[in-house]
Protein backbone atom coordinates (compact mmCIF):
# COMPACT_ATOMS: atom_id res chain seq x y z
CA UNK A 1 0.00 0.00 0.00
CA UNK A 2 1.10 3.93 -0.58
CA UNK A 3 2.95 4.92 2.62
CA UNK A 4 3.59 1.88 4.11
CA UNK A 5 7.33 2.29 4.00
CA UNK A 6 6.89 5.53 5.83
CA UNK A 7 9.56 6.23 7.72
CA UNK A 8 8.31 7.06 11.27
CA UNK A 9 10.27 8.55 14.48
CA UNK A 10 8.61 8.90 17.79
CA UNK A 11 10.27 11.93 19.98
CA UNK A 12 9.69 13.66 22.88
CA UNK A 13 9.87 17.50 23.82
CA UNK A 14 10.13 19.43 27.06
CA UNK A 15 8.84 23.01 27.74
CA UNK A 16 10.23 24.19 31.05
CA UNK A 17 8.81 27.02 32.41
CA UNK A 18 9.94 28.93 35.48
CA UNK A 19 7.20 31.62 36.11
CA UNK A 20 6.96 33.23 32.77
CA UNK A 21 10.07 32.15 30.99
CA UNK A 22 10.74 28.96 29.09
CA UNK A 23 14.08 26.67 29.20
CA UNK A 24 16.03 27.11 25.64
CA UNK A 25 19.45 26.42 24.25
CA UNK A 26 21.50 27.14 21.07
CA UNK A 27 22.24 23.56 20.03
CA UNK A 28 24.53 22.09 17.26
CA UNK A 29 23.43 21.92 14.05
CA UNK A 30 20.67 24.49 14.02
CA UNK A 31 21.25 28.14 14.04
CA UNK A 32 17.61 28.53 16.31
CA UNK A 33 16.54 28.43 19.97
CA UNK A 34 15.55 24.77 20.94
CA UNK A 35 13.93 22.81 23.89
CA UNK A 36 15.26 19.37 25.21
CA UNK A 37 13.97 16.72 23.00
CA UNK A 38 14.97 13.25 22.06
CA UNK A 39 13.82 10.48 20.60
CA UNK A 40 12.06 8.29 22.33
CA UNK A 41 13.77 4.24 22.92
CA UNK A 42 12.23 0.71 22.69
CA UNK A 43 10.45 -0.13 25.70
CA UNK A 44 10.04 3.68 27.01
CA UNK A 45 6.73 5.90 27.11
CA UNK A 46 7.29 9.54 25.54
CA UNK A 47 6.45 10.75 28.99
CA UNK A 48 9.89 8.63 30.54
CA UNK A 49 11.82 9.54 27.27
CA UNK A 50 10.86 13.79 28.01
CA UNK A 51 12.07 13.24 31.62
CA UNK A 52 15.29 11.39 30.47
CA UNK A 53 15.95 13.69 27.45
CA UNK A 54 15.86 16.91 30.24
CA UNK A 55 18.47 14.94 32.65
CA UNK A 56 20.68 14.28 30.09
CA UNK A 57 20.72 17.72 27.56
CA UNK A 58 20.18 20.39 30.94
CA UNK A 59 21.91 18.52 34.07
CA UNK A 60 18.40 19.26 35.55
CA UNK A 61 17.03 16.83 38.26
CA UNK A 62 14.08 18.29 40.22
CA UNK A 63 11.16 19.70 38.10
CA UNK A 64 7.53 19.44 38.46
CA UNK A 65 5.53 16.45 37.12
CA UNK A 66 5.19 16.62 32.85
CA UNK A 67 1.94 17.42 31.80
CA UNK A 68 1.01 16.34 27.74
CA UNK A 69 0.65 19.49 25.94
CA UNK A 70 0.17 18.26 22.10
CA UNK A 71 1.17 15.35 20.02
CA UNK A 72 1.65 16.15 16.05
CA UNK A 73 2.86 13.92 13.30
CA UNK A 74 5.89 16.84 11.89
CA UNK A 75 7.20 16.02 8.13
CA UNK A 76 11.04 16.69 8.37
CA UNK A 77 12.42 18.10 4.23
CA UNK A 78 13.93 14.55 4.32
CA UNK A 79 10.41 12.90 4.32
CA UNK A 80 10.90 11.47 7.14
CA UNK A 81 7.94 11.44 9.79
CA UNK A 82 7.97 12.37 13.33
CA UNK A 83 5.53 11.81 15.77
CA UNK A 84 6.40 14.68 18.57
CA UNK A 85 4.65 14.17 21.93
CA UNK A 86 5.22 17.77 23.48
CA UNK A 87 5.36 18.16 27.62
CA UNK A 88 5.36 20.87 30.27
CA UNK A 89 6.92 20.81 33.60
CA UNK A 90 7.06 23.38 36.03
CA UNK A 91 10.77 23.94 37.60
CA UNK A 92 11.13 26.53 40.66
CA UNK A 93 15.11 26.93 41.80
CA UNK A 94 17.15 26.55 38.47
CA UNK A 95 20.42 28.94 37.29
CA UNK A 96 19.40 32.11 34.94
CA UNK A 97 21.80 30.57 32.58
CA UNK A 98 24.57 27.45 32.45
CA UNK A 99 26.89 25.22 30.34
CA UNK A 100 25.38 21.40 30.64
CA UNK A 101 27.67 18.64 28.77
CA UNK A 102 25.44 16.56 27.23
CA UNK A 103 25.30 12.80 29.03
CA UNK A 104 23.22 9.68 27.93
CA UNK A 105 24.26 7.09 25.27
CA UNK A 106 22.84 9.11 22.25
CA UNK A 107 24.88 10.72 19.09
CA UNK A 108 24.92 14.06 21.23
CA UNK A 109 26.91 12.93 24.37
CA UNK A 110 29.53 15.18 24.93
CA UNK A 111 28.35 18.05 23.41
CA UNK A 112 28.07 21.13 25.45
CA UNK A 113 24.42 22.78 25.32
CA UNK A 114 24.22 26.65 26.69
CA UNK A 115 21.12 26.82 28.01
CA UNK A 116 18.85 29.49 29.23
CA UNK A 117 15.59 31.10 29.88
CA UNK A 118 13.30 33.27 27.29
CA UNK A 119 10.41 35.47 28.39
CA UNK A 120 6.93 34.15 26.87
CA UNK A 121 5.47 34.51 24.47
CA UNK A 122 9.04 33.88 22.65
CA UNK A 123 10.23 36.66 19.45
CA UNK A 124 11.75 34.48 17.39
CA UNK A 125 10.84 31.19 16.11
CA UNK A 126 12.32 28.19 16.86
CA UNK A 127 14.83 25.30 15.25
CA UNK A 128 12.75 22.31 13.82
CA UNK A 129 8.77 23.91 14.61
CA UNK A 130 9.72 23.33 18.36
CA UNK A 131 7.88 26.61 19.06
CA UNK A 132 4.34 24.87 17.72
CA UNK A 133 2.56 24.46 21.00
CA UNK A 134 4.00 27.58 23.02
CA UNK A 135 0.64 29.01 22.75
CA UNK A 136 -0.61 26.29 24.75
CA UNK A 137 1.55 26.27 27.70
CA UNK A 138 -1.35 27.56 31.04
CA UNK A 139 2.05 30.02 31.68
CA UNK A 140 0.32 33.67 32.78
CA UNK A 141 0.00 35.00 29.14
CA UNK A 142 2.86 32.72 28.07
CA UNK A 143 1.04 31.67 24.84
CA UNK A 144 -0.55 34.33 23.14
CA UNK A 145 -3.70 32.79 25.50
CA UNK A 146 -3.91 32.50 29.08
CA UNK A 147 -5.86 29.96 31.06
CA UNK A 148 -5.27 26.92 28.42
CA UNK A 149 -5.60 23.41 29.87
CA UNK A 150 -2.25 21.19 29.46
CA UNK A 151 -4.43 17.96 30.40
Amino acid sequence: MPGDDVTHVTKACAYITRGTELLTFEGPGHDRLQVPKGTVEPGETPREAVHREVVEETGLATFGRFRPVATDVWRRRDSKRYVRNFYHAEVVDAPDAWTHTVTGTGEERGAEFVLSWVELPADEPFALDLDDYLDALPVGNAGRRTGVAAD
